[in-house]
């Protein structure tokens, strides 16, 4: 059926369900979501048993969007927003999406901006057309944010046409065979790294990650017939921003993925930043990256944002609700309900099953499942690491320790999770008086990715999205960080006698600014080098964690032996997976008809596959890669 032929059967059936005195003058079906565009936007969005009933007939999330004709042009929107809203809101930026109809207002003092009871928010809204969000400004503004906004602004009649295809492909009719779904892992299992599964049926596919191998050149098995075409993959949802779960989705998209890419905002934004980063990485080592940067761009365009809770249908038989998985900011546990009788699989992506010095704790809220498909990072009967209060005891101690030597303190981390708790470790530690205050320095994307997790403080924990806009009391702001932002700044520093704490990409190892520092002062016993990571096998950090005394690194293309005198530590829990507890909690905590483990060394996701049989009498499973599974 035509998309002009669906709308217009759409269209009539919508028609039939509205109540009296409510008009809709256009009908479309925009990816997951049914949208009706109307004059009596007001009206329409306050009938919650109207959008209900809607809802329910088409399986789909209802959007209520004003008529386009009726909003002002963007320039002359924003004028009257900025006569309209208080001075003293001191409004920052205005972002319009012109495929919603909306438009986000960011101001420093929100009240002023919404008025009593929301009066001053709905006579701009009277007036303009659009939908204005007020929110408030993040502290430190963020170049991708920005950069994101304005692609998906100016790609706005290609993201409507591409939204619309898909749309119409997930209204199919599905095929009229008996329900079947199973997983084949094309990646991430009995490893850590190259994290790829897809999820089947008769009528669907779904691939749930798509990553790189942090320690080799592997890749998920993209040649797994299951897999291909690419152009029969329905949907490719990502759990979170690390490079192993999301470093190849722009690959997909090269050899001939057609479809949406799903994830939170944030996830996007992360996404973003981080495989722009990896295109210059792989460019600086005179590799061959697998993609370039106007594919980043053309998965900013497809990908479609949904938040946490939210329930969308993303194939004919498919349904995808995302969850907290409390790893890293955006980070997501992936349910999907199956075929008419709703079989359920979730797929748990990095989770951290504990509150964090950023995030909550996973969610455990999710309704009852047949499968479960869980990380195993620190799944091995001995994986138990100490509470984030212990480890932020033991690294302050040890902090304290070097700096008192006047040593450098080098911590390799992830620039997205690890660096922004290290931040909040050493702000309070040096605050408080338990470490010395010394310059901390920021190299990598730390800075950039710091600023993303400020501009979405809802994905955050209570107290930090409350101490935050306190300026005064923002710990990100704390005048003892210091970003490395050129090649001179940083040789400075590698030139610096003087004690301070170096936070520098990448977290195990394997490129990144943290080699400059770790090749500079490896010589140094008053220096030392703190994992508080995971080191994957196969990295120098794992190598290092294992006390060699000698590396060979490159320097200017050349291989340089180094000789390693700093002291080597590692500090457990900060972690941003569950430990063998944590994940046992949450199997028991869940209770599924059956387990399937990936995402850890072979000798971890046996042993917690088998304590999971044993514990709690599930079924329970460690796929290989290229190994089929039928969950029902």
């Amino acid at each position: 059926m035509s998309t002009g032929k669906l709308n217009d059967g759409i269209r009539a059936g919508v028609a039939e369900l509205l109540p009296s005195g409510i008009s809709v003058s256009d009908v479309e079906l925009e990816g997951p979501y049914l949208v009706l565009y109307t004059k009596d936007h007001e009206k329409l969005s306050s009938d919650h048993d109207a959008l209900r009933q809607l809802s329910r007939r088409w399986r789909r999330r209802v959007l209520v969007r004003s008529n386009p004709e009726g909003r002002l042009d963007t320039a002359e929107a924003e004028r009257e927003i900025r006569r309209m809203v208080p001075e003293e809101a001191e409004i920052q930026r205005m972002f319009f999406q012109p495929e919603t109809g909306e438009v986000t207002v960011e101001v420093t003092n929100p009240g002023p901006a919404i008025g009593p009871e929301g009066s001053t928010i709905q006579r701009v809204k009277s007036k303009i057309g659009w939908v204005p969000t007020i929110v408030r400004a993040p502290p430190i503004p963020s170049r991708t944010l920005d950069e994101v906004r304005l692609h998906l602004r100016n790609s706005f009649d290609e993201r409507h046409t591409f939204l619309t295809r898909v749309g119409a492909r997930i209204a199919r009719s599905p095929l009229p065979d008996e329900l079947w779904s199973r997983t084949v892992s094309l990646g991430g299992y009995r490893e850590v790294g190259r994290s790829a599964s897809l999820l089947s049926t008769p009528n669907s596919k779904v691939l749930i990650d798509c990553g790189i191998h942090p320690s080799s050149d592997q890749t998920p098995f993209f040649n797994a017939p299951e897999l291909l075409p690419l152009d029969s993959v329905d949907a490719v949802v990502v759990t979170h921003a690390h490079l192993d779960h999301c470093g190849l989705v722009p690959t997909l998209l090269k050899y001939g993925y057609a479809g949406p890419v799903y994830c939170t905002a944030p996830t996007r934004d992360l996404m973003t930043l981080l495989l722009l980063d990896a295109i210059k990485v792989v460019r600086a080592e005179a590799r061959r990256s697998l993609y370039d940067s106007s594919h980043v761009r053309d998965l900013v365009t497809r990908t479609i944002p949904l938040r946490w809770g939210e329930t969308v249908s993303i194939a004919p038989d498919m349904q995808l609700t995302l969850y907290n998985a409390g790893h890293i900011l955006g980070s997501s546990i992936c349910h999907f309900d199956l075929g008419p009788n709703r079989h359920s699989v979730a797929f748990s992506g990095d989770m951290k099953y504990e509150r964090t010095w950023l995030f909550d704790a996973a969610d455990d809220r999710l309704p009852a499942l047949d499968t479960l498909v869980i990380e195993s990072t620190y799944g091995g009967a001995r994986n138990v690491q100490p509470s984030r209060r212990q480890a932020s005891e033991s690294f302050s101690t040890f902090a304290a320790k070097v700096l008192a030597r006047k040593g450098h303190l080098v911590v390799p981390v992830f620039a997205v999770g690890r660096s922004q708790e290290m931040m909040l470790v050493l702000e309070q530690g040096m605050r408080e008086g338990r470490i010395p205050r010394v310059p901390v320095y920021l190299d990598g994307m730390i800075f950039e990715a710091t600023a993303i997790h400020t501009a979405y403080p809802e994905y955050l924990n209570q107290d930090l999205r409350s101490q935050i806009f306190r300026q005064a009391d923002n710990p990100f702001l704390s005048d003892i960080f210091h970003r490395v932002d050129s090649g001179q700044m940083r040789d400075e520093i590698l030139d610096t006698t003087e004690p301070c704490v170096v936070l520098a990409t990448s977290g195990m190892m394997n490129g990144g600014p943290i080699m400059e520092y770790f090749r500079a002062w490896a010589g140094e016993e008053s220096s030392a080098l703190l994992f508080v990571g995971y080191q994957a096998e196969g990295t120098l950090g794992r190598r290092l964690q294992g006390g060699v005394p000698q590396v060979s690194l490159l320097a200017d293309g050349r291989p340089v032996s180094v000789a390693v005198r700093m002291e080597i530590s590692t500090i457990e829990g900060f972690s941003g997976h569950s430990d063998r507890n944590q994940l046992m909690n949450y199997i028991g905590r869940m209770r599924p008809r059956r387990l399937l483990v990936n995402h850890g060394e072979e000798a971890r996701a046996l042993d917690l596959a088998a304590s999971a049989h044993r514990q709690f009498g599930v079924e329970s499973r460690v796929p290989y890669n290229l190994e089929a599974y039928r969950v029902f």
